[in-house]
């Protein structure tokens, strides 16, 4: 074996593009027919990068946390037929957010899911060796919000505003 000793500390690294997660609330949709909001990043995300959108579900005296459920998320009746959906798309500049349901005229949305909609949007380096490896065994759970903040080093405390 080699032994010696302990050689100078090297430079400081790159850490490479950050993950950051914006919020968009009081976000309201219509009861009766599919409905749709964009919002505008502040700056362009790059072509590579994962957006997960993520829905306020409300606050959880259990864990004492809030709970966000990520899109998309659908509702259904109590016969388990469909109701509506969140869902979302986005590209380098927006990201839409809407509803998707059936017979809303009939069954409108209730309030309490289209009325004052609080959601969290991620966005994840697209270069992350964790997004671009399918099988990687360090890919975080991205329908838990806080597996995805804990995984990407994001301080939710500093949510930027979108609206």
């Amino acid at each position: 074996s080699c032994e010696g000793p302990e050689g100078p500390p090297g430079q400081d690294g790159f850490d490479g593009p950050s993950a950051d997660v914006f919020e968009v609330e009081k976000v309201n949709f219509n009861a009766t027919a599919n409905s749709d909001f964009y919002f505008n990043f502040k700056t362009r995300i790059y072509p590579g990068d994962v957006v997960l959108v993520y829905r306020y579900a409300g606050f959880s005296p259990t864990t004492n946390l809030d709970v966000w459920t990520i899109l998309p998320d659908s509702h259904y009746y109590t016969d388990g037929g469909f109701h509506f959906s969140y869902k979302f798309d986005f590209t380098q500049d927006d990201v839409r957010i809407y509803t998707e349901g059936l017979d809303l005229v009939a069954n409108p949305i209730p309030a309490d899911f289209r009325t004052n909609q609080i959601f969290r949007i991620v966005v994840v380096p697209g270069n992350n060796p964790i997004v671009t490896t399918a099988k990687s065994i360090n890919k975080a759970d991205y329908s838990n919000y806080y597996e995805v903040i804990k995984k990407y080093n994001i301080d939710d405390s500093n949510v930027k505003k979108l609206n």
